[in-house]
């Protein structure tokens, strides 16, 4: 089976929409690691989608926050800004679906979906030293998780963790073979808003029956996102980091 693998949507339409032309005929189902909502100018639109079309997804911590089931009090102002203004702008079907999304790990065929980590779906796996200390808690040689909005991942390999780095920016895509005597976390980046200094929309695909992944990039018209912010008064800094990849 194919899967086209997805992270970290936050409302944004553009990106969305450049990933999924990008991806056309790649894939048989759609997979994704939470946080649909917050930041971005359109949550219904990139909700509706998700209700639509995804196969399965697990919740995001921005998911819970829109969705009025998180205490705001842990977000920073612009993030607690754009959750409320994302509350008030979706519609009951919408903020229904964000209330119902499972929390991870979710199995689905010979992986598993994590927003954070197994433990803790708050969780950030920034480093190596972070991915050791959860590789035991893996129900699956393959997990995939999000939050971070780092492409790239880790791997347990011959007793030893290591380091999947994010692709040059010279690339558009790269491939990576998972090896079944290893466990992996892979992370496939973030559509909506990537933190790596790439401004490009981060996706990955997935063969399961090979076991390959796929990292890929898409560049996208992260002006108009910025507009649709600016007009929306969501605050200003949530469209200037689109162009910087931070």
């Amino acid at each position: 089976m194919r899967y086209l693998v997805l992270s970290d949507l936050h409302s944004n339409r553009e990106a969305l929409d450049a990933v999924l032309d990008d991806s056309r005929g790649e894939y048989d189902l759609i997979v994704c690691c939470g946080d649909l909502a917050g930041y971005g100018p359109d949550p219904n639109a990139v909700i509706d989608w998700a209700r639509a079309n995804l196969h399965a997804v697990v919740r995001g911590n921005h998911d819970r926050g829109c969705a009025g089931t998180e205490n705001l009090e842990w977000f920073n102002p612009v993030a607690r800004q754009a959750s409320i203004w994302t509350m008030s702008q979706l519609s009951p079907v919408n903020l229904e679906y964000l209330r119902s999304l499972p929390a991870g790990p979710l199995k689905v065929e010979d992986f598993q979906l994590i927003h954070g980590s197994p433990m803790d779906e708050d969780e950030y796996l920034l480093s190596v030293a972070d991915a050791r200390n959860v590789f035991a808690y893996l129900e699956t040689d393959v997990t995939f998780f999000g939050h971070t909005h780092l492409q790239g991942g880790y791997a347990w390999l011959g007793g030893r963790y290591e380091t999947i780095g994010r692709m040059e920016f010279f690339q558009n895509e790269r491939w990576q073979r998972l090896d079944p005597d290893g466990a992996w976390l892979i992370n496939p980046g973030s559509v909506g808003q990537p933190r790596d200094g790439d401004e490009r929309a981060a996706f990955a695909l997935y063969d399961s029956g090979a076991r390959e992944v796929l990292y890929r990039r898409v560049a996208y018209d992260h002006d108009a996102t910025r507009r649709k912010i600016e007009r929306a008064g969501l605050p200003d800094v949530l469209g200037l980091r689109l162009a910087a990849g931070r």
